[in-house]
């Protein structure tokens, strides 16, 4: 029997136009036909809206279940609106012929006395960046390698096979959702922040911390945010974005950090990083935690810090060894990430506004200059960041790390949609929203794919950016006003009130 505060009706038409929505974006969308494509965005949106919108706990495995069956329907759909499984084929067949696929150029491989099985001239044509290095880690890689192994003759075929490791990632990551948000529900029923999945021992104070407004608002169905996110299951399962593994790998070390399995989650970490880079940038919101409070001894205290870095070190240089070892690495690696701060735009917020006061300036595209030196300063502020935050325990975390990667983005020349996976992930264990409303406004930018070449609507992208700061300031406000001490009733004089112990 149906037993919930919502009705019954509200939760099928949700699941509904989710369903609907998703397979339509998965099997049935064109790039190019917009309003088809967001649409079935704004369909599947909706539903997604209707299933989030208070939840009842007691359905809780039917809604997550709803979400494994939408994931596992989409590994069987070819992507259809990104074209980066093409590079993720080249990149596969090159290093199971034996290749560095950052050495060479793609059309290298086209030139007499250097083909490569696999690499055909059709295929060349599909990618995205041909005059560019590869950009993807050595997770990545491997995968990749694993596919065209597994399917060497069929692109199809070799999409099945990411995908179903992206799937496996993605299982992962709703458990380990499940569990950590399970163990912070306890906690606010107990009404104090002292779980030991939540804070190391060595580290507790001397007396429980009360939970915060935000930290008692959390349930385990917050993971609905992350599972039932239309952005999350197209853009992960249906278009082959592997920010599915670095997700998995990171909500993996952090579950690992609060049980104290210090080398595990440094490996952890490590695979995150060697998925997509960018989980490096929250490693200074580790150190203050890592460390023994008060620092009476630098070797005893840190002994945790030391562990972490060294098994974080030592499975980094494992995971990229194979290319390290490899000639050319290095300066086809470099020359792939100078390409996302000097040569790519996409749908940015602070450069672009550099860029027309650039403009204005010198009359051209300063993009050379503005988007390293944005980039230096996101690396600044991360770094203040983790300097001015003087928190220690690990529920915390995820609220600095979600800061860290918002700062990120709003210096980055280019943010996809699939970059939002990580904030959507992280705002599951805090107070705020607007990732979530960032995660629909954001599909307005396929508008920039209507013809070729493309071009970006600036009013969209700039209307998308007012309207998620809107919100995040309507989010302060809203959480100020509920954390305002409620007045005592007005006592008449000479009563004594009495306080309950």
């Amino acid at each position: 029997m149906w037993k919930s505060g919502k009705p019954l009706s509200v939760s099928l038409v949700g699941g509904l136009l989710l369903a609907v929505g998703v397979f339509y974006l998965g099997y049935g969308v064109d790039r190019t036909d917009f309003w088809s494509l967001f649409g079935a965005f704004v369909l599947a949106f909706g539903g997604y809206l209707a299933l989030v919108y208070r939840p009842d706990e007691t359905h809780l495995r039917w809604l997550v279940g709803l979400g494994i069956v939408l994931r596992v329907a989409l590994v069987f759909g070819f992507p259809l609106l990104s074209d980066d499984v093409y590079r993720f084929i080249w990149d596969g067949h090159l290093i199971a012929a034996g290749h560095n696929p950052f050495a060479e150029l793609p059309a290298h491989y086209l030139t007499e006395g250097q083909e490569v099985t696999g690499l055909s001239q059709e295929l060349f044509d599909l990618l995205n960046s041909p005059d560019y290095y590869t950009i993807y880690p050595p997770v990545a890689q491997g995968v990749f390698t694993l596919a065209v192994w597994v399917s060497p003759d069929s692109w199809y075929g070799a999409a099945v096979v990411m995908k179903l490791f992206l799937l496996a990632c993605e299982l992962g990551s709703l458990w380990l959702l499940w569990r950590l948000l399970a163990a912070r529900t306890q906690d606010a029923k107990n009404g104090f922040s002292s779980h030991g999945l939540l804070k190391n021992v060595d580290t507790l104070p001397a007396e429980p911390t009360p939970l915060s407004r935000g930290e008692k608002g959390l349930s385990p169905t917050n993971l609905l945010f992350y599972c039932l996110n239309p952005l999350i299951i197209v853009e992960i399962m249906g278009n082959l974005h592997f920010e599915g593994a670095m997700v998995f790998f990171l909500l993996l070390a952090y579950y690992l950090l609060q049980r104290s399995k210090w080398i595990a989650a440094g490996v952890a970490m490590a695979a995150s990083v060697a998925s997509k880079l960018l989980p490096l940038m929250l490693l200074p919101l580790l150190i203050r935690r890592l460390w023994e409070w008060p620092v009476r001894n630098w070797w005893r205290s840190g002994k945790r810090f030391y562990v972490f870095s060294l098994a974080f070190g030592i499975a980094c240089l494992l995971f990229f060894a194979p290319l390290l070892l490899s000639p050319g690495f290095l300066d086809g690696f470099q020359s792939s990430l100078e390409l996302y701060q000097k040569k790519f735009e996409f749908n940015a917020s602070i450069y672009y506004v550099a860029r027309a006061i650039g403009y204005l300036q010198v009359g051209w595209n300063q993009i050379a200059t503005i988007g390293p030196s944005l980039a230096k300063a996101a690396a600044a502020g991360i770094l203040l960041l983790a300097l001015l935050d003087r928190r220690r325990d690990w529920v915390s975390l995820p609220v600095g790390w979600l800061w860290a990667f918002v700062l990120y983005l709003l210096c980055a020349t280019t943010v996809h949609p699939w970059y939002l996976s990580v904030p959507i992930v992280l705002c599951c264990f805090t107070r705020w929203r607007f990732p979530l409303v960032w995660s629909f406004l954001i599909m307005l930018t396929y508008v920039s794919y209507i013809g070729e070449p493309y071009q970006e609507d600036l009013w969209l992208v700039g209307g998308e950016y007012v309207l998620v700061f809107g919100f995040f300031i309507w989010e302060i406000i809203a959480g100020r006003q509920g954390t305002k001490p409620k007045q005592a009733p007005h006592e008449p004089s000479g009563v004594i009130q009495k306080h309950q112990p």
